[in-house]
């Protein structure tokens, strides 16, 4: 299988994107799970529109997708995403996240969007 070869400039914007402490845990975070809005304002102790911002400029990278259920909006990493091949690269580099979630769980905050 041959790798695909990344443009350098936007191998340049998606670094940009993913230099930001949130968004970079976001990613780390959809690589084992999907979440809802709500669990990351929760999980980052932030508002709403600022983890909305995040996940939009995610989206409009084509790094996440999103997918609705009923009311919900839930966010799942974009394994199509040209980029999906660096983006892991990096994440196997970073510590399990999955704790978060065990933590939101255990405070009874865990949404079940189904």
């Amino acid at each position: 299988m041959q790798l695909s070869t990344l443009e350098i400039e936007n191998a340049a914007t998606i670094l940009k994107l993913l230099g930001d402490k949130t968004r970079l845990t976001m990613i780390k975070m959809l690589d084992s799970h999907d979440y809802c809005v709500c669990e990351f304002v929760a999980i980052f102790k932030t508002s709403q529109p600022a983890i909305s911002q995040h996940l939009r400029k995610l989206k409009d990278a084509g790094v996440v997708g999103e997918t609705r259920r009923g009311q919900w909006i839930i966010y799942s990493l974009n394994k199509e995403s040209e980029y999906y091949q660096m983006i892991q690269d990096l994440l196997q580099h970073l510590p399990n996240q999955d704790f978060k979630l065990r933590e939101l769980e255990e405070q009874g905050l865990r949404i079940s969007c189904d």
